[in-house]
Parts: structure tokens; C-alpha cells; sequence
């Protein structure tokens, strides 16, 4: 197609360089696309390397692998195993290759496939219904200390329901601990002793 265009505007009369520069191409490319068939080069050589597999030892190698003493063994360890009895069938690389041609590539263990699992989702739809918690580093004055802010988001309002600093990083337990304690005093301390939620005004 394009050398078709850049022939007619040839024919009529143009330069074939100008014509090639309009359609943004190189008059030497133009040259070698006419001076042979048109074939993309990008797509690698057409001949298959010297050290390909051939189909022998590929059978070779999967019926290796699907011995009773290697069925159980992803190719990482069949190939150490058969170095040390002096026998070389191909890298590990080429070895999965094979398996995942054969559909092979699969848990070879005994044991169960991996079972990836969501965790449950949890859903707020009112305030102290879900709390969240994290720590955060605070710079302390002295260089290369901190000090650790532990606090306890409640996830429908985002609103601060507890915090803490200490000096040192707790443990999950004792910072649940410390975190739940605080929030409960701080939403007791809120409240008047001598009110009760219903008697107090509601706020604007």
C-alpha cells in the first residue's frame, strides 16, 4: 500500500525522496522493501538453535521426572539430586518448560494445594460498632528514638476513640489491651455521672 502511494506520486511527477519524507519514511528503506519480498525481521531468526531439545529427550526428561522418586519433587531439587548420581538432563528453567507444556506444572507434593482465603470482610454501619488500631513513630529528643503512638480509630466516624505513648513497642495483646482500656475510660469520662444520654441536650 504505501509503496504503491509513494509510486503514483512518483508517476506524477514528485521526487521519491520527498514522497518518503512525507509519509516518514527513509528512501534506503523504500529502496530495500522494493528490491526484495517484504518480510518483518522483528520476529527473531527462523531457525531453530543448535542445543534444542529434540523430541526424544524431551520424553526423556518428563518420564524422569514422573518416576516415583521425583514425582513428589519440583525440578529445583530433581536437578541437584541428579547431578549427584552423574546424570544431566537439562537446566531447571528448561525442565519447568517441559512441565508447564504437559500441564504438569501443579502442586507434585502429597500435600494439599494452597487454598488462598479472603479475610471476612468487616462492615460499620454506626459509630462503636468497628475499631481500628496503629502505630506510629514519634520523634523523641533524642536522635535515633522515638517514641510510640498506639491509637484506636473507630472506622464509621474516623474519630480518635483512644490513644497511648509509650517508650517501647508492646506486644498485639497488650497494645489491644491498652488501647481497649483507654478508649472505655475516655467514652466514660465523656459522660456526666448525674445524665444520661437521654437527658442531655443534643448538640448543634
Amino acid at each position: 500500500m504505501i509503496l504503491d502511494l509513494i509510486d503514483e506520486a512518483v508517476a506524477r511527477g514528485a521526487r521519491q525522496a520527498k514522497a518518503c519524507e512525507v509519509l516518514g519514511l527513509d528512501r534506503r528503506t523504500v529502496q530495500r522493501w522494493k528490491s526484495g519480498p517484504i518480510d518483518d525481521q522483528r520476529r527473531g531468526p527462523k531457525h531453530s538453535p543448535a542445543n534444542k531439545f529434540s523430541d526424544a529427550e524431551r520424553r526423556r526428561a518428563l518420564d524422569t521426572m514422573n518416576l516415583p522418586e521425583h514425582r513428589d519433587l519440583p525440578p529445583s531439587q530433581i536437578v541437584p539430586r541428579l547431578a549427584d548420581q552423574g546424570t544431566y538432563l537439562g537446566s531447571e528453567s528448561s525442565l519447568y518448560r517441559f512441565l508447564r507444556a504437559e500441564d504438569q506444572l501443579k502442586e507434585r507434593g502429597r500435600a494439599k494445594p494452597r487454598q488462598h482465603r479472603r479475610p471476612d470482610p468487616h462492615v460499620a454501619t454506626a459509630p462503636n460498632q468497628i475499631y481500628s488500631w496503629d502505630i506510629t513513630y514519634l520523634k523523641a529528643p533524642v536522635r535515633g528514638m522515638f517514641f510510640y503512638l498506639y491509637l484506636m480509630l473507630d472506622v464509621w466516624s474516623r474519630k480518635i476513640v483512644g490513644w497511648e505513648v509509650h517508650e517501647e513497642e508492646c506486644s498485639e495483646t497488650k497494645t489491644i489491651s491498652i488501647l481497649a482500656t483507654t478508649s472505655s475510660s475516655r467514652m466514660i469520662s465523656r459522660r456526666s455521672p448525674t445524665e444520661s444520654p437521654a437527658e442531655r441536650p443534643a448538640s448543634r
